[in-house]
């Protein structure tokens, strides 16, 4: 079986180098400066694509969880926090520039249609259906009426809810994601061999999104089949928002990126052979 997907100029699936995505996500709080900074991070150490995330707030949330109080940087309301944290068109505009000036792929996980249509304009090279996103059907149906690569994350829903999404988007694009939507996660709640269950269930590319502290799982999820992987990006793990606490800093994603990287040459074929640089221990401990 030929598990592969084309996301712009990269062939993601079984056999072909891991697809590293850098989510940004909102992390950049607001700032442009800061969203510039964290893709310059994603391109220095190696990554794949950054993605973003995009809601109009008033589809998204209820006038009473907008109206709720949260004293925040941009106001005194939950409607400030979740308006003060998107960008517009101006902004994206010069995302887009500034991705295309460091030759890295953007996207975005969309929360709603108007999103959708939104980030279409860009031309981007694939589309991301959040977590939360997966048991939204006409969402799901919108989304893949674009043509694009459809990009799945699996938290927080059952096997029977992931089909459910699967028949609707269908195996020949999309690219599943294990998935665990707690920030950070637990160890006891990561369960990598989902990989394996998601793996045998569908016939499509199988990637991991990390939610964990550190990263020795994402670097697991590669040998157990991942092809891909997701990780929260930021500039300081101890900036003020939801995702922080479970993403990288530059160190942190350096090093998964490196040993990702390491994942096939470590795997090698399986075949047992007596390697040119074990001869002459070979010869020197052998007494027999």
């Amino acid at each position: 079986m030929k598990r592969e997907v084309r996301v712009g100029n990269i062939l993601v699936g079984d056999n072909q180098p891991c697809f590293i995505i850098a989510e940004i996500g909102i992390n950049h709080n607001g700032s442009l400066k800061d969203a510039k900074r964290l893709i310059d991070m994603a391109v220095s150490n190696g990554c794949n694509a950054v993605k973003f995330q995009k809601r109009t707030v008033d589809v998204v949330y209820s006038k009473e969880e907008l109206e709720r109080p949260r004293p925040n940087v941009f106001g005194e309301t939950n409607g400030d926090l979740k308006r003060g944290l998107e960008f517009g068109l101006e902004e994206y505009k010069e995302i887009d520039e500034y991705c295309k000036q460091k030759n890295i792929m953007w996207f975005a996980s969309c929360w709603d249609k108007g999103s959708v249509d939104f980030i279409d304009q860009f031309n981007p090279p694939c589309y991301k259906i959040a977590s939360a996103s997966l048991t939204d059907d006409e969402l799901l149906k919108y989304t893949k009426s674009k043509g694009k690569p459809i990009l799945l994350s699996t938290g927080m829903s059952t096997m029977e809810e992931i089909e459910h999404a699967m028949e609707i988007l269908g195996e020949e694009n999309t690219i599943i994601y294990h998935c665990t939507a707690t920030y950070p996660s637990n160890s006891n709640e990561i369960n990598l061999n989902c990989i394996k269950t998601l793996k045998e269930r569908f016939s499509c590319p199988v990637g991991y999104s990390g939610h964990e502290r550190g990263i020795a799982p994402s670097i697991l999820a590669v040998g157990l089949g991942a092809c891909s992987v997701e990780r929260h990006i930021t500039l300081d793990r101890t900036n003020w928002g939801s995702d922080q606490a479970a993403s990288l800093e530059t160190p942190g994603l350096f090093h998964m990126v490196r040993d990702i990287r390491q994942v096939p040459t470590l795997l090698s074929d399986g075949k047992k052979v007596v390697y040119e640089r074990e001869i002459p221990i070979r010869k020197k401990l052998r007494r027999v």
